[in-house]
């Protein structure tokens, strides 16, 4: 089994023309451009990752805000997070809670046809990740956002344009994140917001692009359905919810699957942030820092290793020999 998984990711792989970096899965652990990430560290195999939905961010019933610049800020500090450990980004097609309702940011049109201007934004961050040797979670769904998709045929075809994008991008640095937190009430689409609806749109990037590895993030609990568990190619969880005493029995309950367990956001900052950290890693579970009140909240701010000393020097111990 783990052969056989670690053979169709290769020969995706090497299939498309890409320039830079590759993501792979064998067995538990993670591969970056066919070695095992973070190797002799205690984060051995582990896809540690930091959350910056909003980096890509627009809004389009505000012209003043520079999305473009916004999104040049933090590929400045793309580098300096990379330094410190970091190997992984997440993303979304839509963006995340800017720390206001009703915002318009979504790089897919009713109809599910994708727009140009906002992939650019998303190509940038995904281009220097890729010099970078780091990989991009991308999301497609967001709570609040898929609204603006007109039925369950136009999710469908978002779906299948999206990843298409990133073939033919020739991106193989991506890993696809369907929703974010797909059992969240702001989601209106039966088809994302239920598991059964769930395992079929990861069936649907599959079908679409064979190889390329996909899942989908519940509510900050630290759980996963079974059967979105079951189809996805990782477990992928949110502990914002969860506290640090209860993180090792959470991870502990997803290890039955025999695959990649990846927390991609926990807003915890500071000392709590640093314990999750520590406490994930030593369970064999990727950790994903989301500094919501600077990284995700307006105004956005992108300071690197200053944007949690604590956290970021953690980051650097687990990740270095």
């Amino acid at each position: 089994m783990k052969r056989t998984l670690y053979l169709t990711l290769f020969l995706y792989a090497v299939s498309i023309a890409s320039g830079g970096t590759t993501v792979s899965i064998d067995g538990t652990q993670w591969h970056i451009n066919g070695k095992i990430t973070c190797p002799c560290t205690a984060a051995e195999g582990l896809l540690m990752n930091v959350r910056m939905v909003n980096s890509t961010f627009e809004d389009r019933k505000r012209p003043d805000f520079d999305s473009d610049k916004n999104t040049g800020r933090f590929v400045s500090k793309i580098p300096e997070y990379n330094s410190y450990g970091v190997r992984a980004f997440t993303l979304n097609l839509q963006g995340g809670f800017p720390g206001y309702e009703g915002a318009v940011n979504s790089a897919f049109r009713p109809d599910g046809t994708l727009r140009k201007k906002s992939l650019g934004r998303i190509k940038r961050v995904i281009e220097e990740c890729d010099k970078r040797g780091m990989v991009v979670i991308l999301g497609l769904f967001y709570q609040r956002q898929d609204q603006i998709l007109q039925d369950e045929q136009a999710v469908k075809i978002a779906v299948v344009n999206a990843v298409n994008w990133v073939k033919d991008s020739g991106f193989t640095n991506v890993a696809i994140e369907i929703a974010n937190e797909y059992d969240h009430g702001g989601f209106d689409h039966d088809i994302i917001k239920t598991a059964e609806g769930e395992v079929e749109l990861i069936r649907l990037v599959k079908k679409t692009v064979p190889g390329m590895l996909v899942s989908a993030s519940g509510l900050g609990h630290g759980r996963m359905n079974d059967l979105v568990a079951k189809e996805a190619d990782f477990i992928l969880i949110h502990f914002n919810g969860t506290k640090v005493i209860d993180i090792p029995g959470r991870i502990g309950a997803l290890k039955k699957y025999n695959k990649p367990i990846v927390c991609n956001e926990d807003d915890k900052v500071g000392d709590e942030a640093v314990q999750a950290l520590r406490v994930s890693v030593d369970n064999g579970c990727s950790w994903g820092f989301m500094h919501k009140n600077l990284n995700q909240y307006e105004p956005f701010e992108f300071n690197g290793y200053n944007d949690d000393q604590k956290v970021y020097d953690k980051f650097k111990q687990v990740t270095t020999r």
